[in-house]
């Protein structure tokens, strides 16, 4: 247990995104001189990219065509030359970052800059070799509906420590920025000046959608569907029949953004896909759009086996499961063959219920609240597949109402929970009500049943902290060093504390920094443990606040 101790110092690299994101807020550029090691903590690490990549701004491009380490950066500067999905800022005044630089930090600033990252040699999004459909067909009956997240073998960010700059479509050598057609641009230099796309913008577009690395193909679909949800499915449905069955299905993913109606004839052509994971990512979009001709057919079919039982004394629900899986059903993307230890009949109905649209059972069960349809007997012990697929259901469908009903009163545990027992689908429940009712729902559950189990549902709160939730976490933290509990057992959430609780509440947490008397029973130098994770907690709350008071041009945290 000592190799995992921490002591009291802030650990400076998880608040890089913080700093980050506040740099980029406040419009700053950092020295150039220290690009270079931004470059390479944005290559090993990839949630930091987006963020240090705008930080960074053009001469991490002009620098990137110097480096093959650094090509992820190009990648992304040709879609958003060509299909802005966010807003430019590179005309906006670009004052350097403030502060001193930190020796061997990544970036200038207050002194919360954490270490250079080291540049190893194998990228961890190096990309695997791609290989054809035929290679490695993805139809097999493992294949679950609305799985979009497969090991799939082609890579969506094309890293090969092998690459050279040769792999970016229109690279006129080392050094000299392209246009989307493939010519240098003239008027280049490390301030990105004249480094723009040529040609008409609908001209370039297809270009790179045409010719393009797949990620940079993703990245462009992405960005054209945040601007224009239309053209993307049109730009998707002109190469979608030469498409590979993996590149289909990551292609189809990116149309959950912006999701409507007007998608649903491209959607219900895919259902007709020769890929089963195709098919299913279909089936589960469309499922996402109450009004779809497939959540009409999910809901006569699931409005056959689910009703309210006219013969009970007392109102119940009675299911009677679907006895064969038929190939309308299939088409419709209910997988016929269940996972290992599931029966067949309840995984059918399962598929079916979280296919249809929520607003069919209170017209079922007589006008009742889904409060109300949830508190229902149900017969056969039919009662946990039936709120599960319902969870899934709210879930997929953005139902708050359905998500409240589900979730029960944050008192509820284990079988006594209206919905599911399961944290992972509670944590996914909450994240379809507004941040402040999550906040509150969390922090009544930490109160009740402690943090053992609440790390899951934390991580889907914003950042920071509303009070209630940062106190009942800092009362829960407080409670388990005074029963002498294994300090090491909560850093989960203690490392979640340092990044997310209000910077304010860290003179309130001074008293919890001096070493407490062990209780008899107790893990035997526990004390000094929680003594250094509540020095190091209050030590990163102020430093988080005096990082955004440096960076914020009122000095304000």
């Amino acid at each position: 247990m000592a190799g995992a101790r921490r002591g009291a110092t802030p650990d400076l690299t998880e608040l890089l995104p913080q700093w980050l994101a506040a740099a980029n807020r406040h419009g700053y550029r950092p020295p150039a001189e220290l690009l270079p090691a931004l470059l390479d903590a944005a290559r090993a690490r990839t949630d930091l990219r987006p963020a240090a990549l705008a930080l960074a701004g053009p001469r991490a491009l002009w620098l990137a065509r110097l480096n093959p380490d650094w090509k992820f950066a190009l990648r992304g500067a040709l879609v958003s030359a060509l299909a802005p999905g966010v807003a430019d800022t590179s005309a906006a005044p670009v004052p350097q970052v403030p502060g001193p630089r930190v020796p061997g930090s990544a970036v200038a600033g207050p002194s919360v800059a954490g270490p250079t990252v080291a540049n190893t040699s194998d990228d961890t999004d190096a990309d695997a070799e791609g290989v054809t459909e035929a290679e490695a067909p993805d139809d097999t009956d493992a294949d679950i509906p609305g799985d979009t997240d497969p090991d799939i073998p082609g890579d969506t960010d094309a890293d090969a420590s092998g690459d050279t700059d040769a792999d970016v479509p229109g690279d006129a050598g080392a050094g000299s920025p392209v246009d989307a057609s493939g010519a240098a641009t003239a008027a280049s230099g490390p301030d990105g000046s004249g480094s723009r796309p040529g040609g008409t913008g609908a001209d370039a577009v297809r270009k790179l959608w045409e010719e393009g690395l797949f990620a940079e193909r993703v990245a462009l679909l992405e960005s054209v569907r945040r601007r224009d949800p239309s053209a993307a499915v049109a730009l998707l449905g002109s190469t979608w029949p030469t498409e590979r069955a993996e590149d289909r299905l990551m292609f189809l993913d990116s149309l959950r953004t912006g999701l409507s109606g007007a998608d649903e004839p491209f959607l219900e052509q895919a259902l007709s896909d020769r890929s089963r994971n195709v098919r299913a990512t279909a089936a589960e979009l469309l499922s996402a759009l109450p009004g779809s001709a497939l959540a009409g057919r999910m809901a006569a079919r699931a409005a056959s086996y689910v009703a309210l039982d006219p013969t009970a004394a007392v109102p119940q629900i009675t299911v009677e499961a679907p006895h064969e899986c038929d190939a309308a059903m299939q088409r419709d993307g209910v997988v016929p063959k269940p996972p290992t230890g599931r029966g067949e009949r309840a995984w059918w109905l399962a598929q079916l219920v979280e296919a249809t649209p929520l607003g069919l059972w209170p017209e079922r069960f007589g006008g009742r609240s889904p409060a109300g349809i949830v508190a229902l007997p149900v017969t056969d012990d039919w009662r946990g597949e039936l709120h599960a697929a319902w969870c899934r259901a709210a879930v997929r469908q953005r139902n708050p109402e359905w998500s409240r009903a589900l979730l029960g009163s944050p008192a509820a545990a284990g079988a006594a929970a209206p919905g599911t027992a399961s944290l992972g689908e509670r944590a996914k429940l909450l994240l379809t009500l507004p941040a402040a009712e999550r906040a509150g729902w969390v922090a009544e559950f930490i109160a009740v049943h402690g943090l053992s189990e609440a790390f899951q549902i934390l991580g889907v709160c914003s950042v920071p902290w509303d009070e209630p939730l940062g106190r009942a976490v800092v009362d829960a933290l407080d409670i388990a060093r005074d029963a002498g509990s294994y300090p090491w057992s909560f850093s989960g959430v203690m490392g979640l504390a340092e990044r997310c609780l209000d910077p304010a509440e860290a003179d309130r947490l001074e008293l919890l920094t001096a070493t407490p008397d062990e209780p008899e029973g107790a893990s035997p130098g526990a004390g000094s443990y929680w003594s250094e994770a509540f020095q190091r907690l209050v030590r990163t709350l102020r430093l988080r606040a005096t990082m955004h008071a440096e960076l914020s041009p009122d000095g304000s945290p």
